[in-house]
C-alpha cells in the first residue's frame, strides 16, 4: 500500500485542513499520515482561533513518520509561521521524499490569515524549490508573484515565472477565475454558441522541467458548498503522484475526483460547507 503523509493545520469542522487530506488518502486507497502544524477553532463560516505547533514538536512528528513507515509523498498545507516553514524545510530535506505537494496557503476562504506576514517569503525560498508542485489560487499567485491576474495570459506568465524562479511546477488554479466568466459571456453576445462548463474553471500547469505548460480545463459546479477544496485537490495530487501516475495525469485525476466530490452536493453547516470526500476514484 502506498503511503502519503499531509503536513498541514487542523480543521475542527473536518472539511479542510488534516482532516481534509486524510478523508481524501483514504478516498484514494493510499495511507494517510498526519504532522499538525496548527489547530484552528474553524468551522463552516469562518475561523475563530489558531494556536500554531513549535518548530520542534513538528519536527519530531515528521521524524516520527518518516523513521517507522516512510511516506511515498508528501502535502504541505498551512504553515502559520517562520518557526514551522523552517522545521518542515530542515526536516524534508534530511529525510528526500520523492514527490511534495505544496499548497500555499496564505488566506482561508473566509478571508482569515492563516500565516504571519513574513512566512511568505520565506516559504518561497525555504520550500518552493523542494516542491515537486505548488499549487496556488489566484489570490494567492498573485501575492506570491507581485502580479494581479485579468486574463489567461497572465496566469500563464505567473506560472512560468514562479515554476523558472523556484524550479518547481506550478498549478495555478482557476477557480477564482472571474474574466473566464466573462469571456464566456461576451462569446454568447458576439452569437459564438453557448460557453462551456470546461471554459469556466481552467487551471494552468507549467512544467519547468519539460518546458512546457498545458491548460486542464474542469467542471465549474453550481455548489456554495467548496470549504476545502484547496486541501483536498492537493492531497488528490499527492496520492495520485503516490500510486504512480506522472503529474499532469495526477493533476487530472485530482480534478475529476474534486469535482465529483463538490457534484455530490453535500450539505452540512450555515457557512460554505465541506465536499463529500467518500467519493472512491473507481466510481469516477
Amino acid at each position: 500500500m502506498k503511503k502519503v503523509l499531509t503536513i498541514a493545520g487542523s480543521d475542527s469542522s473536518g472539511g479542510a485542513g488534516i482532516q481534509a487530506d486524510l478523508k481524501t488518502m483514504e478516498a484514494h486507497g493510499v495511507f494517510g499520515m498526519s504532522a499538525i502544524t496548527a489547530l484552528t477553532a474553524q468551522n463552516t463560516r469562518g475561523v475563530n482561533a489558531i494556536m500554531n505547533a513549535t518548530g520542534d514538536f513538528l519536527k519530531e512528528q515528521i521524524k516520527a513518520v518518516f523513521e517507522d513507515i516512510e511516506p511515498d509523498a508528501v502535502k504541505i498545507g498551512m504553515l502559520p509561521n517562520v518557526d514551522t516553514i523552517e522545521a518542515t524545510a530542515e526536516s524534508l530535506q534530511k529525510y528526500h521524499p520523492k514527490w511534495i505537494v505544496l499548497d500555499p496557503v496564505l488566506v482561508a476562504t473566509s478571508g482569515a490569515s492563516l500565516s504571519e506576514r513574513d512566512a511568505k517569503s520565506v516559504l518561497k525560498t525555504k520550500l518552493f524549490p523542494l516542491a515537486t508542485v505548488i499549487t496556488p489560487n489566484m489570490p494567492e499567485a498573485e501575492a506570491l508573484s507581485g502580479r494581479e491576474i485579468h486574463s489567461k495570459q497572465d496566469m500563464e506568465e505567473i506560472a512560468k515565472q514562479l515554476g523558472d524562479t523556484y524550479d518547481c511546477a506550478v498549478l495555478l488554479k482557476g477557480g477564482h477565475n472571474h474574466f473566464a466568466e466573462m469571456e464566456g459571456e461576451a462569446k454568447r453576445h458576439c452569437g459564438e454558441g453557448e460557453s462551456t462548463s470546461e471554459e469556466m474553471s481552467p487551471d494552468y500547469l507549467y512544467i519547468p522541467t519539460e518546458k512546457r505548460g498545458v491548460w486542464i480545463n474542469g467542471r465549474r459546479i453550481e455548489n456554495p458548498n467548496t470549504h476545502g477544496t484547496g486541501c483536498t485537490l492537493s492531497s488528490a495530487i499527492a496520492c495520485n503522484l503516490a500510486l504512480g501516475y506522472d503529474l499532469e495525469k495526477a493533476v487530472r485525476r485530482a480534478k475529476h475526483y474534486i469535482e465529483a466530490c463538490i457534484a455530490y452536493g453535500l450539505n452540512l453547516g450555515f457557512g460554505r460547507g465541506p465536499l463529500q470526500h467518500a467519493v472512491h476514484m473507481d466510481d469516477i
